[in-house]
């Protein structure tokens, strides 16, 4: 009686949770999870962290995309090692230092002066701050002193800090996907893998979800209340001048973090591979052989070095690869701008407050793309798809992702009229030019009239009535505004909001169908490079996805986004964030470009279906004349005959 090759393992490793790739799989969702949410949470706080420290969009964008720095310096060396490490304890490593990175950032608030808005600085007397004055009660001790503070080298050096912390935290990343794709696809069967890939893929979408649901939560709070009493925060979250807690998530996401990195250092470096009964059981390896396999897969630094140009040659030369890994670029590039500025479109475009903006992202988009992952992957499980029906499908899917994605162009409206800003309202601001009005006052009134202006002093409004708890109802007596000649304190809007819920049904929509191109996309990868390539080829992809996308892709919308400002504000005399925004070039120029990338994503895998087309005929030729040179051979053994 002979007994199953698999019943000769050690019974206690087989019984251990930590030998089980499932468990595996549990653990680096959760990771991922956590990791990811600091990443969406960093997105989702971006226009808020903006305006707390009156960045442009660019720098903004580039603060974004700062983590991919790190990420991109060392993400193919250490994807290279693959195998040859142990894999587990590097994810808990990098997990541990993502966590540090986490706290470093949300400690950047507690170095910060207290968030100074207009109403604050200007005037001494309250009442009748931001109000027309016939002589100038602008008191410069205090206007001095704030922007003194401002000029402190622990405030200038805040910028610098959450750059080093997104470094760190790109550094911290690293390791976790590639090592963790590698490692299942190792151990997993090869029927559970793309599910197991696509539950994988589908929580690189969860974890930003619940990082801009956990922003839209923290920004609901105002940034100092630890600072500042209850009853002197006047502002609420719908002003323009508004700032959430942006610092408390990256705290709450440290925490996260350190727990979900322990559970790595209990797995071990090789696990069993998981039975399934339709994988055909290779002929199990000797001790001998595994140890000399292992032994074949450490290289030194120096032939590390000499095999790394000739790895990645053959690597970038396989078309298939690179085509799909292109196609995936040109996603995510489009993924980087929808992530990192499509919460302040909403807020600009709609007048929406920047906590609902980024629930509608966190609570719509970015589920909606989970589901299409899920989807993709289970179709790839069900019908068994080779690589040729995985580019079809993946071509189907964005082409039906650019019909829904083209609507939302025409979705929006003008910007509103703003005095002195829009064309036609300069001549506005004559009637408030002896008002001594600050050229860095924001305190947007609309006009009973429709107007909108920087401030009540620019709307020369000369007195203010307040309710029982002295806050402002309207401001009256305002010479520059017609009818009623009074003012709300508030923005007038872009009455835009009706559009609200066709626009994010169609931003669900679009999403659901171009998130059903990823597993197809990551599992062509996987099946078009040699197995000792794997770790190596996934490290490529995403060094690609960073240079070419993550890194470039923020910054290159924010300075779009910057050329359709059309106010800056100025504070201590020297340029902030951008107050107004020329709305209808903001749409155009946003989401056009946003087309422009799905455009480039199709037209890659229409070459990768030409090219697998091409490949099939000259294998289908191939095998020919060697069915027809053994067919010869034949004949002339029987003629010998």
């Amino acid at each position: 009686m002979t007994s199953d090759p698999r019943s000769l393992r050690a019974p206690a490793r087989s019984r251990s949770l930590f030998n089980s790739i499932k468990f595996f799989v549990f653990c680096h969702s959760l990771l991922q999870l956590a990791q990811l949410l600091v990443s969406g949470y960093m997105k989702s706080s971006i226009s808020t962290i903006e305006r707390r420290y009156g960045l442009s969009s660019q720098k903004s964008g580039l603060l974004a995309s700062f983590n991919e720095v790190g990420n991109t310096i060392l993400i193919i060396f250490v994807s290279f090692f693959g195998s040859r490490v142990h894999r587990p304890r590097y994810i808990g490593a990098g997990a541990l230092l993502a966590c540090l990175a986490s706290l470093l950032m949300g400690v950047t608030h507690f170095m910060s002066e207290p968030y100074h808005y207009t109403k604050r600085i200007i005037a001494s007397n309250e009442k009748s701050a931001n109000l027309c004055q016939s002589e100038s009660s602008v008191t410069t001790s205090s206007y001095n002193q704030t922007c003194l503070k401002q000029e402190t080298p622990a405030q200038q050096g805040i910028y610098p800090m959450l750059l080093l912390g997104q470094l760190l935290l790109g550094v911290g990343a690293v390791p976790i996907q590639p090592f963790g794709i590698s490692y299942i696809d190792d151990y997993a069967s090869k029927r559970n893998s793309p599910l197991y890939l696509g539950i994988l893929l589908a929580m690189t979408s969860i974890g930003p979800a619940f990082g801009f649901i956990t922003g839209a939560l923290m920004l609901r709070f105002y940034v100092d209340f630890d600072k500042v009493p209850k009853e002197e925060i006047e502002l609420d979250t719908k002003d323009l001048r508004w700032v959430g807690a942006w610092w408390l998530g990256f705290l709450v996401a440290s925490c996260l973090l350190f727990l979900t990195a322990l559970p790595y250092l209990f797995f071990p470096r090789n696990m069993p591979k998981e039975e399934d009964p339709e994988d055909i059981d290779p002929e199990p390896e000797s001790k001998e052989q595994q140890q000399q396999t292992d032994t074949r897969q450490e290289p030194t630094l120096i032939q590390f070095l000499k095999s790394f140009p000739k790895i990645a040659l053959r690597t970038l030369r396989n078309p298939i690869y690179l085509l799909v890994v292109l196609a995936l670029v040109n996603l995510s590039a489009l993924l980087s701008g929808l992530a990192t500025f499509m919460a302040k479109f909403i807020e600009k475009q709609f007048s929406q407050s920047a906590s609902f903006s980024t629930m509608m992202i966190g609570g719509v988009g970015i589920p909606m793309a989970v589901l299409g992952t899920v989807l993709g992957g289970a179709l790839m499980r069900r019908f068994n798809l080779s690589v040729n029906g995985a580019s079809k499908l993946c071509t189907i899917a964005i082409l039906l992702c650019i019909l829904t994605a083209l609507p939302m162009l025409f979705l929006g409206c003008p910007t509103q009229n703003i005095a002195g800003v829009s064309n036609n309202s300069y001549d506005l601001l004559q009637c408030s030019s002896n008002c001594h009005c600050s050229e860095e006052a924001f305190n947007p009134v609309c006009g009973s009239d429709g107007m909108e202006f920087r401030s009540p002093c620019h709307a020369g409004c000369q007195s203010v009535e307040t309710d029982n708890f002295s806050k402002v109802v309207k401001y009256t007596d305002c010479r520059c505004v017609g009818g009623l000649s009074f003012a709300l304190p508030r923005s007038c809007g872009s009455g835009c909001e009706h559009l609200l819920l066709p626009f994010v049904v169609l931003l669900g929509l679009t999403a659901f169908i171009a998130a059903f191109s990823q597993t197809p996309s990551c599992m062509m990868i996987l099946r078009e490079v040699p197995p000792e390539d794997k770790s190596f080829a996934v490290g490529v992809q995403y060094m690609l996805f960073r240079v070419l996308a993550f890194m470039p892709g923020p910054v290159l919308y924010g300075s779009v986004i910057d050329t359709t400002c059309i106010l800056w504000g100025k504070k201590c005399g020297k340029q902030t964030s951008c107050q107004y925004y020329n709305l209808e070039r903001f749409r155009s120029r946003f989401l056009g470009l946003q087309v422009v990338f799905v455009c480039g994503g199709l037209l890659c895998y229409l070459l990768t279906i030409v090219v697998l087309r091409k490949r099939d005929r000259y294998q289908e030729s191939d095998y020919q004349m060697v069915n027809q040179k053994i067919s010869e051979n034949g004949k002339e053994k029987e003629l010998i005959t």
